[in-house]
């Protein structure tokens, strides 16, 4: 298919595979019978088995070849939408919920985000960083080499910056790429009750130290009826553009505020739920390029009932990705593959849509341009699976047949990951 200019370092041969590319007009990017060559931690060469001896004739030797015999090839996985740093967990609330006990009841004991917000702030950086990287662990084993974790848990300026800072950690000390978004206009704090324009400028003045500290990617609100307005979230949207840093929002989940629309006039990278999007917002991200993150295990932890536009989301083209929304309120979910398969069963994406929701647009959604895709050139972040087709992996659920991911051109085991608490 494609090759990088010589001159080249030995690198790492993939043969017989099954690759599904997500590159060139064939559906998926189908090779059935194809070789991958890394280089480094990029892409070297993609293209059909048939064809390696003619690919390497002007190339060094590869240092390894490996043999796959039939096993399906994919790019690495992408979570492009979690907020995976927080303290303690919120089970005994979902128990509560199936007793017949309200949010207002639950909110006004002490529980919902605000009992999620007293854990955070209580717990040391170590547990924080601990904990996060057990759900990130849990992850990786079903294939994902980029997720994107969200504060919104400190909110105050020394713990929404903590968040951050763990979530650093994280894509430092694992064989993980992570992007961090800050989202302290995620709920009002307690003390802000009833201020929640002084809390907005509070969220605007932190964004200078945390950008000037490395801590944030992006920058993300929640736009809804328990959350901000559209005017407030323009405040936070306008002091991220003074910065630099691109913005994404937590939109018409709940009602329709006219988040998208006003997201799409930002350029944003994603607008993330999208259960009562309007057409207008529909067209409006259509215009701008942003991605629909769609978010299923949301939308079933929370027994919704009300399906984002799919069918107009793809007229209109626009991009849609998935992601597991994982956090301990309304989303608790630790299986990208999982969502794979909701996104079809429950928001009727076909198989491919929902995978490029996974690959392709989601490293859209994060800006991230060099993966996503098996091509020359991107990065080498691959996943092998015990599968013959993508589709299988959102065909079965409650199974992980991943077998190996290479992260960066450097391969790793995966396969289960046991969940081991606290």
């Amino acid at each position: 298919m494609q090759t990088t200019p010589s001159p080249a370092r030995p690198g790492t041969l993939w043969r017989h595979a099954r690759l599904a590319t997500l590159d060139g007009p064939e559906p998926w990017g189908w090779v059935e019978d194809g070789a991958l060559l890394t280089e480094g931690g990029h892409i070297a060469w993609v293209g059909r088995d048939a064809d390696v001896g003619t690919a390497l004739a002007s190339r060094p030797a590869p240092q390894a070849e490996h043999d796959l015999q039939g096993a399906l090839m994919t790019p690495g996985l992408i979570d492009a939408h979690t907020h995976l740093v927080y303290g303690g967990d919120r089970a005994a609330e979902f128990e509560l919920r199936l007793q017949g006990a309200t949010y207002e009841q639950i909110a006004r004991a002490g529980g919902g985000i605000r009992s999620t917000v007293a854990a955070t702030r209580a717990a040391s950086d170590e547990s924080l960083f601990a904990a996060a990287a057990r759900r990130a662990r849990v992850l990786m084993a079903e294939g994902v080499t980029t997720l994107e974790v969200k504060s919104g848990y400190g909110l105050d300026a020394t713990h929404e910056a903590r968040c951050l800072a763990v979530a650093r950690r994280l894509g430092r000390e694992l064989p993980l790429t992570v992007r961090t978004t800050s989202l302290g206009a995620h709920a009002l704090p307690p003390e802000y009750a009833g201020r929640a324009d002084d809390y907005i400028d509070a969220v605007c003045a932190w964004l200078p130290a945390q950008q000037a500290a490395g801590l944030v990617d992006a920058v993300d609100v929640f736009c809804d009826t328990i959350g901000f307005t559209p005017a407030q979230t323009r405040r936070v949207f306008d002091a991220a553009r003074a910065l630099g840093l691109p913005v994404k929002l937590h939109a018409e989940q709940l009602s329709d505020q006219g988040g998208a629309a006003l997201a799409a006039s930002y350029r944003a990278l994603s607008c993330d739920h999208l259960e009562h999007l309007s057409e207008a917002g529909v067209a409006a991200m259509a215009a701008s390029g942003t991605v629909a993150m769609l978010l299923p295990g949301a939308y079933y932890f929370l027994r919704e009932t009300r399906l984002p536009p799919v069918a107009a989301l793809r007229a209109a083209g626009v991009p849609m990705a998935i992601a597991t929304d994982h956090n301990p309120g309304s989303s608790p979910a630790l299986s990208l593959l999982l969502m794979l398969s909701m996104a079809c069963t429950l928001f009727r994406l076909t198989p491919e849509e929902a995978f490029r929701g996974v690959t392709e647009h989601a490293a859209r959604a994060l800006g991230l341009a060099d993966r996503g895709r098996l091509a020359a050139g991107q990065r080498a972040d691959l996943a092998v699976w015990d599968a013959q087709h993508p589709r299988e992996l959102a065909y079965v659920f409650g199974h992980n047949p991943c077998r190996t991911v290479v992260q960066a051109g450097v391969a790793r085991a995966a396969g289960p990951a046991p969940w081991q608490p606290a």
